[in-house]
């Protein structure tokens, strides 16, 4: 990517990160309950409220827009830093940060089925190896050409000229990250199978955060839930007219 391709990439990166609280449908999550529930390997989905979020949800017709994974305790240049999730931004690249900066957020926890301890370490590892590598600008100039396409190809028909992510090594964009980590344990997303029910591992680079969600393979924690909810004391404000 060119000098003038870095400079327009990283303006529309600042730009499309501007946020807008009302881009959000759901529900905040209680952060404190969320920490309660929370494994390493778990995937962690955010709706987000930027206009690089409302793009991705439009796009993949899902309330998700990032994709972030939880790894718990990890340490970074001889620091110890705790509830932790790595994840791919827009603006900063691959980087770690506490599970508290979801507060505020409409978040789902996606849990994989049956990990070792082995393959947690892997996944973790793998995940830290990671961090410090750039935000793939291609997705971003991707949406653009998605929303203002050049030619006049019909809205229905747009989605068959977007490619998430240029595929380079040492880029990412968030759902890709996150697959790619679970990709080195051999852990299915998304398997696309044969008539003879064999299955093939897709190519990381095609996953959306909404994968996670409509995935066989992982279990949805809802804190609230997991936390024994009893809807008897739930308090109304108000009867329905």
């Amino acid at each position: 990517m060119n000098f003038v391709a870095r400079k327009m990439g990283g303006w529309l990166s600042r730009y499309l990160s501007k946020e807008n609280k009302n881009a959000s449908v759901g529900t905040p999550t209680n952060i404190d309950a969320v920490r309660h529930c929370v494994r390493p390997g778990d995937v962690i989905l955010v709706e987000g409220r930027s206009k690089f979020s409302v793009a991705i949800k439009y796009l993949t017709q899902s309330t998700w827009s990032h994709t972030t994974l939880y790894v718990g305790t990890i340490t970074v240049h001889g620091k110890t830093y705790h509830d932790q999730l790595i994840e791919a931004d827009v603006s900063k690249g691959i980087i770690h940060a506490n599970l508290a900066e979801l507060k505020g957020y409409h978040t789902r926890i996606c849990r994989p089925v049956g990990l070792t301890d082995d393959d947690l370490n892997k996944l973790r590892d793998y995940a830290v190896s990671r961090l410090g590598g750039s935000y793939d600008l291609r997705n971003i100039f991707d949406l653009v050409r998605y929303l203002v396409p050049v030619l006049p190809f019909p809205a229905a028909h747009r989605s068959k000229l977007l490619a998430f992510g240029s595929g380079e090594p040492t880029k990412a964009i968030c759902s890709t990250l996150v697959a790619e980590v679970f990709e080195q344990v051999s852990y299915p997303i998304l398997p696309m199978a044969n008539k003879k029910h064999h299955y093939t591992q897709r190519d990381h680079s095609h996953f959306t955060p909404r994968d996670f969600d409509v995935s066989p393979y992982f279990k949805v924690i809802k804190p609230t839930v997991e936390l024994g909810f009893d809807f008897h004391t739930f308090e109304w404000a108000s009867k329905p007219t």
